[in-house]
């Protein structure tokens, strides 16, 4: 327990509530293959026996994977089609000062007509009043250098204009690329969910069974914990290695490391110093919805507590981070689903699971109100909703005391 709670604590301890630095590519590579080995470690461990809702583990990460895909090309529609209003009201503009400019040029080649080109020299010879011929050559002069400059500027807006035109016609190429991935993918998505609606009318009367069953529940939450104690070991090997090229501050005197935990008892989340303690009661949920599940009421599927909320809602509702943080985990996990779970630094996380779809992936940068999934029935459950969690040194506590319901 000791080596658990003070590893947790490291992990935790990272900075979370202001977004953290971008992983590197690299690195994040290589966290994403280390997380997953650590989930088949998990999963591994308690041997051969197989849970029947694992069948639809890969149609449910199947149907996350076409789900966000088609989202992040939602995301570039509307990036391009906002690039290609942009070039429209440039190409507009740019086509309104042509015409001024030419309007422009017209006027002075008719004054040049009506009164005649001349050159300096005839103008000279003329035997003008020497102040006539002085406002004269001033004439010219502006007309000409008018002239010239309505030229060079005008040659210059022509350039952009076509410049722009040729923008507008990649954006609609790419546009159309878009438009035709989108089809894919919504084909994609559609035949995964026909294959897992098939899965179920299946399986459901044995889903339904090993639901009720109280160990298989236990090893559920079993899992999970477990699952959040290797990514703990994982952030404190990463620390370790950063340790060796960056001196961390000392500790005021008279206090001991974030990491070190003096007895076996963990501290309520009220009483931790971390910037995340001062969300208290400031926390909004994560989607709206009838809260059908509280912490530490007795779940209907089975004679365990329920160590979260579950918050019954529809389909595809969007669900939020409720501070910002760090994505350590996003993926498929035996009685969860597809599940999110975010560090908030200071030895707390949040967890959102049973989604359908996971739109954020494990390394990246979230803020409070971010949307990190949608709402689903992955992982077994019979009705759609989101099941949410707050841990503190990886213990869950009672959400409800840290989030205001107005």
């Amino acid at each position: 327990m000791f080596r658990r709670c003070a590893l947790l604590a490291v992990f935790c301890a990272l900075p979370a509530l202001a977004a953290p630095a971008a992983t590197p590519k690299g690195e994040l590579s290589e966290l994403r293959d280390r997380i997953k080995a650590l989930q088949q470690e998990v999963e591994s461990a308690e041997g051969a026996k197989v849970d029947t809702s694992d069948a639809l583990k890969h149609s449910e990460q199947a149907i996350s994977g076409a789900s966000r895909k088609l989202y992040e090309l939602s995301q570039q529609q509307q990036q391009a089609n906002g690039e290609v209003s942009r070039l429209q009201q440039d190409s507009g503009k740019t086509r309104a000062s042509i015409a001024e400019q030419q309007a422009q040029l017209g006027k002075l080649l008719t004054q040049l007509y009506l009164h005649g080109q001349h050159d300096y020299l005839e103008i000279l010879l003329s035997q003008q009043d020497p102040n006539q011929l002085v406002r004269h050559l001033r004439y010219y002069a502006d007309i000409s250098r008018a002239r010239a400059a309505l030229i060079v500027s005008l040659r210059g807006n022509l350039k952009h204009l076509n410049e722009l035109t040729e923008s507008e016609k990649k954006k609609a190429a790419e546009l159309a690329r878009i438009k035709a991935e989108q089809a894919a993918q919504k084909k994609q998505l559609e035949k995964e969910q026909g294959a897992r609606k098939a899965l179920l009318a299946r399986l459901s009367q044995k889903i339904a069974a090993q639901r009720h069953e109280i160990g298989k529940l236990q090893n559920d939450e079993k899992r999970l914990t477990q699952l959040i104690e290797k990514l703990s070991r994982l952030a404190a090997a990463k620390a370790a290695k950063e340790a060796k090229t960056v001196k961390e501050a000392k500790p005021p005197r008279g206090r001991k490391p974030a990491a070190v935990v003096l007895n076996s008892a963990v501290p309520a989340p009220d009483d931790s110093d971390s910037p995340f303690r001062q969300l208290k009661g400031k926390l909004h949920l994560p989607i709206k919805g009838e809260l059908a599940g509280r912490f530490g009421s007795p779940r209907e599927d089975g004679g365990v507590t329920w160590k979260g909320l579950f918050i019954r809602s529809a389909v595809g509702q969007a669900v939020k981070a409720v501070a910002g943080g760090q994505v350590v985990f996003s993926d498929w996990l035996r009685g969860f689903g597809n599940i999110v779970i975010i560090d908030h630094g200071g030895s707390f996380m949040s967890l959102y699971g049973n989604n359908e779809t996971l739109y954020k992936q494990a390394g990246e940068n979230v803020k409070a109100g971010d949307t990190v999934a949608s709402v689903g029935n992955s992982g077994g459950i019979p009705e759609s909703g989101l099941y949410f969690e707050l841990r503190y040194q990886s213990k869950p506590f009672n959400p409800l005391t840290w989030v205001s319901l107005k």
